[in-house]
């Protein structure tokens, strides 16, 4: 959109509310029937949907001063100042918009001169004009729509009406595409975020079936480890029965009749794909009912490799894949046009999960996240986060401080341990004043270097909180000592142990690929198997979850596992699972 000039002042307030008054009550007065555009008001328009709103204009302005009466030249006045709005001509706008009779213009030119009343009242700070603007106005045109809903948004955000702006931009979600889609996605999310618990619940509950907010609503409830009010808003998309598959039986088990595994057992990712692929067969050999043909299929860690392997695994009959592993790959599979054959990916890409396919992810950002809830759930509210310049942390540090932020929490000072030592201790200093927890999103070598810089800085009472990478490069006690009280996010089976999987230290002691990080993706795979057969239980159940090897998992309504980790902390040295996640 083309930056608009603001004038403010007194008489300008005047004109906006006057206008937005005229607009709400336009209805209750006996109105003037419209006349019909005029063929010069037609090819106006034309140029203006053409993109070429000067010349709409300046048009419009020509033959409004031709016109002697104020029905006919009204409407022009009022298109010629939506136009001159589209051209950055704010000025020229609102000089016009104080010629028009509101109670003249109807249809598509009362819907522009709303808009274009509440996208200057929005800039102006006046919230209240903009949405008795916009409601006066009743449905715009779907060439408005998203506009509409975006103003609308604002208006209700400025009011401090989140959950309803929220709403507003749900409403336009299913028309947007690759980057606007995300970025409303996560405006939506960041709106949400604000809201406390009992309100999020008590508003949710409130949506009729089919609201486009549910799923969006739903998920910060699943985020924040509540129960949905009700199952999720999900297309009948999802395909159970096509293969024949045998019903299911009584704890929902109905895995598919033949699986294909898309992993990279070549090229740079082959490393990661191998305890993944372990843990996956674990659990599938561990599994003592029905069972699926299972076929693997070498990505070659490729995007192309990867839509060249499920067109394999499909062309083969494969009735449900998982994979790829990859982010790349994983974007070339959700980009197809078609996936006959159901997915559950095992990274997440640049595009959503396809109605009915699924998404599962260990990711920087969820560390993120989860320490964000973690501290929040404690009443932390002012942090110190400190990282490196490692992509991993990176992601860690700003899905940490954006969920922090939206829920009402203060970064106090963001550092990067990289700095030289005399600096790093300075800022600690600084910022520990203002703290009352920190966040590390840094590697276990690293943490090791910060505790005695921490401590003197004033944190060793306050919550200390890391990423799962913080125990990377651990597992010496006497060295690690110096991590105890740090808190992190693991997996349920290395922390607690779970039915069905041998003992974490056992199995390590059996496969390599089960062994210290490798025992993350272990576990990945192995819930990866997990969600595969029980998959339709979470598509059409309440509140349903499985728990898994790597946490607690849940499906939301656009196709993604919401993961909660257990947490562990260090004592002595070692590795330590909390029990009480109270506190």
């Amino acid at each position: 959109m083309n930056k608009r000039s603001k004038r403010n002042g007194p008489l300008h307030w005047l004109m906006l509310a006057l206008t937005a008054l005229l607009l709400a009550g336009c209805f209750s007065t006996a109105p003037v029937k419209p006349t019909p555009y005029s063929p010069e008001h037609v090819s106006a328009i034309a140029l203006l949907e053409q993109g070429q709103p000067r010349e709409a204009a300046q048009r419009l302005e020509v033959q409004a001063a031709l016109i002697a009466s104020p029905e006919r030249r009204s409407p022009m006045l009022a298109d010629a100042a939506f136009a001159w709005h589209e051209a950055g001509d704010d000025t020229r706008a609102r000089s016009l918009m104080a010629q028009v009779s509101p109670n003249t213009i109807r249809g598509a030119t009362q819907a522009r001169f709303a808009l274009l009343t509440a996208e200057l009242a929005i800039a102006d700070g006046s919230a209240a004009t903009a949405l008795a603007a916009l409601t006066s106005a009743g449905s715009p045109p779907d060439t408005l729509q998203q506009r509409w809903h975006r103003v609308r948004a604002q208006a209700f955000e400025a009011n401090g009406n989140y959950f309803a702006a929220a709403e507003d931009l749900s409403r336009i979600d299913a028309a947007l595409q690759g980057e606007a889609r995300r970025d409303n996605r996560l405006a939506i999310e960041r709106l949400l975020s604000a809201l406390d618990d009992a309100t999020l619940v008590n508003k949710t509950a409130a949506l009729p079936a089919g609201d486009t907010l549910y799923n969006f609503a739903g998920r910060t409830l699943l985020r924040r480890g509540l129960p949905l009010p009700r199952q999720f808003d999900r297309s009948k998309q999802w395909r159970f029965d096509d293969a024949g598959r045998p019903p299911a039986d009584r704890d929902g088990y109905r895995p598919p009749v033949q699986l294909a595994v898309l992993l990279p057992l070549s090229g740079n990712l082959a490393a990661a794909a191998a305890p993944v692929r372990d843990g996956l067969l674990t659990g599938y050999y561990g599994e003592a009912r029905r069972r699926p043909e299972v076929l693997f299929y070498d990505t070659t860690g490729t995007a192309a490799g990867a839509v060249a392997a499920y067109a394999k695994a499909t062309a083969a009959g494969a009735d449900f894949v998982i994979g790829p592993l990859g982010r790349d790959e994983v974007t070339a599979i959700f980009n197809e046009m078609e996936l006959p054959v159901p997915v559950l990916a095992l990274n997440r890409g640049d595009a959503p999960p396809p109605p009915g396919n699924a998404g599962f992810a260990l990711t920087p950002e969820d560390d993120g996240i989860a320490a964000a809830e973690y501290l929040l759930n404690r009443e932390r509210r002012a942090v110190t986060i400190i990282g490196n310049g490692e992509d991993s942390s990176q992601r860690a540090m700003q899905s940490f401080q954006q969920r922090f932020i939206e829920r009402g929490g203060h970064v106090t000072a963001t550092i990067i341990s990289s700095a030289p030592l005399a600096t790093l201790s300075e800022q600690l200093i600084t910022a520990s004043a203002g703290s009352d927890s920190v966040f590390l999103a840094v590697r276990g070598p690293q943490a090791r270097m910060l505790m005695p810089q921490l401590a003197l800085a004033g944190f060793s009472g306050k919550s200390q909180v890391g990423t799962s990478q913080v125990t990377s490069g651990t597992g010496k006690a006497d060295e690690d000592s110096i991590l105890d009280g740090v808190v992190y996010p693991t997996e349920t089976w290395t922390a607690h142990g779970i039915p069905n999987l041998p003992n974490a230290n056992t199995l390590a002691g059996m496969l390599p690929t089960a062994r210290a990080a490798a025992a993350r993706l272990f576990a990945f795979g192995y819930d990866a198997w997990l969600i595969t057969a029980y998959l339709e239980r979470l598509v059409m159940s309440d509140n349903s979850d499985i728990r898994g090897a790597t946490g607690v998992l849940r499906l939301d309504g656009f196709g993604n596992i919401i993961r909660t980790p257990s947490w562990a902390t260090f004592r002595n040295g070692v590795p330590t699972p909390i029990y009480d996640d109270g506190g």
